[in-house]
């Protein structure tokens, strides 16, 4: 299957060779890697630039200012999609979300028939244990409930960046979706909206020293506002 990976990577310096060096290293993994270097203030874009790989093409996206999470994805989306790729996995850039995980990701996308597919930090039954503070998970158990309702599914974990993409996800319209935290929530909410197959898989759960630029309160607002619009049938196809 020909896979392409997409890692946003904003301040990463610290962790994206790593993550490089682990993708790289499973059995069946990508065959081209695109880092979106979203204006990051450190080196992380020349980390990426030295580093070379017999495993994967690597492609380096520099974006001139940071435009948020949702703007780094659309870029590397836009990237990835111009290589005709049966499959796209975002795996982010600080490690949080093991690379190691994405064979078996595949393979329940592919098994399901599914068109996108969740890394779930939740259905593992370890999220605590692996670091996730609680706040976080208080906070997404009750908006997962609101999410649930409001899109007919039956999922843990709305809120994991950890995403494949199947061909008729890659054909969503990615361009009018957010340019922040929320863009991978609307992904979900454009593919339910199109009668696109949606579902997760448990992945691992780590936390460590890597820095979040999400404000809680302002995301889960955002949350709300995406349930509205979809509601609203914003994300309907034209």
């Amino acid at each position: 299957m020909k896979v392409t990976v997409v890692i946003p990577a904003y301040n990463a310096a610290r962790h994206i060779e790593s993550v490089l060096e682990r993708v790289g290293g499973l059995a069946s993994g990508p065959t081209h890697v695109v880092v979106v270097d979203d204006g990051s203030r450190d080196d992380t874009a020349r980390r990426v630039e030295r580093y070379s790989s017999s495993a994967f093409r690597l492609s380096l996206l520099r974006r001139r200012n940071n435009g948020g999470y949702g703007a780094a994805m659309k870029d590397g989306l836009a990237k990835a999609r111009a290589d005709a790729p049966e499959l796209v996995a975002c795996i982010h850039a600080d490690g949080q979300y093991a690379p190691e995980a994405l064979p078996g990701l595949i393979g329940e996308l592919s098994r399901r028939g599914l068109d996108l597919l969740q890394g779930s930090r939740i259905a593992a039954g370890t999220a605590l244990q692996g670091g996730m503070p609680l706040y976080k998970y208080v906070g997404n158990a009750l908006l997962n409930r609101i999410e649930n309702r409001t899109l007919s599914l039956s999922m843990t974990d709305y809120h994991s960046g950890y995403l494949l993409y199947g061909p008729r996800a890659l054909a969503l319209p990615f361009h009018d979706l957010s340019d922040s935290f929320d863009f991978d929530l609307e992904v979900i909410a454009s593919a339910r909206a199109r009668g696109l197959s949606v579902g997760e898989a448990p992945v691992p759960t780590h936390y460590g020293d890597e820095v979040s630029h999400l404000n809680p309160l302002t995301y889960g607002l955002r949350v709300l506002r995406v349930m509205w619009n979809y509601r609203r049938g914003r994300y309907d196809a034209a």
